[in-house]
């Protein structure tokens, strides 16, 4: 399995672990709603040990739907975060190369954590069982300098699953009362993440990961691939008015989002993206005579929020 620094130019977890409801779409939005369900988290396997901000648990059907629609030789994930759609593709046989998936991370925690989880997840599961978060204990982890790329992805591990939300951001608190006021406990299941770590690691033979900039590595990649690769997006997402929150949930939130519109109509991608339906992403959109679907759901403070699925051809309308 090829592990590469580039230098290249159980339960809904977290925050993005909306609850997805099929409601009304808006009259302002120009686009249909998807015809495609989305799942309830609860019977999707959660097979990420990262909880991550804006998880993406339930767009696994539309991700099966598209895969097999497409048939890809291999998956390419830019942007891996918390790498549930490379990891379904991997799991469920949906892409059909010896290294049926290619993760890219710049975010260097993360990073840390794919690398040994997919390298030494054995191990690190063997210390995320006989770890029992305190705050002391939790603090002097957050606090030390990691020596190895094992120490590195524990404590990746550690901070996103006692923090509020799994933000690994410089600033995210830890949780405080959880889940029936367990606190630091309520997102620490010791043999259920081993587990999901053990599963990954059954399967690192099929996964290439890269440590870079997945803006300049997707190029490269689809240099070699092109339309034999399946490309799947979720780019931080910053609105350039208006108040939102990629910035304080991701530490690499600044993406040229324009550009990487015009790279994928370029180069006749094979992509599904995901997005706020913002204006400007909107507009991005009919600029490139690409298709897209709403989606609407609840998010975990019950606010209704949309999102919109992007591919090059219509697929869920």
């Amino acid at each position: 399995m090829p592990l590469t620094d580039c230098g290249f130019p159980d339960n809904a977890d977290g925050p993005g672990d909306a609850h997805p409801e099929r409601f009304g779409m808006s009259a302002a939005l120009p686009f249909p709603a998807s015809r495609v369900p989305v799942a309830n988290v609860a019977t999707v396997p959660q097979r990420s040990p990262l909880r991550y901000p804006g998880g993406k648990t339930w767009l696994v059907p539309h991700i099966r739907k598209w895969l097999d629609h497409t048939k890809p030789e291999i998956l390419i994930e830019p942007f891996a975060g918390g790498a549930i759609v490379s990891l379904t593709a991997v799991m469920d046989d949906r892409a059909h190369r010896a290294h049926a998936a290619v993760m890219v991370e710049i975010d260097r925690d993360v990073a840390a954590f794919w690398r040994s989880a997919l390298e030494s997840g054995a191990a690190l599961g063997e210390r995320v069982r006989n770890f029992e978060p305190t705050h002391e204990r939790v603090r002097e982890i957050e606090n030390k300098v990691p020596r190895t790329d094992e120490e590195h992805g524990f404590r990746t591990l550690v901070l996103n699953r006692t923090r509020q939300g799994g933000i690994l951001a410089p600033g995210a608190s830890f949780l405080h009362h959880g889940e029936n006021g367990k606190g630091l406990l309520s997102r620490w299941y010791p043999e259920t993440l081993a587990e999901r770590l053990a599963e990954i690691q059954r399967h690192a033979d099929r996964i290439t990961f890269l440590k870079a900039d997945g803006m300049k590595a997707l190029p490269i990649l689809l240099r070699d691939w092109g339309r034999r690769a399946a490309v799947f997006l979720d780019p931080p997402y910053t609105a350039p008015t208006g108040k939102r929150a990629g910035s304080r949930l991701y530490a690499h939130a600044d993406v040229d989002h324009a550009a990487l519109f015009s790279m994928l109509a370029e180069r006749d991608s094979n992509f599904l993206m995901t997005y706020d339906a913002a204006p400007e992403i909107i507009d991005l959109v009919r600029r490139h005579d690409f298709h897209a679907v709403g989606i609407s759901m609840k998010n975990t403070h019950h606010n209704r929020m949309t999102e919109l699925v992007i591919t090059p051809e219509p697929l869920f309308a």
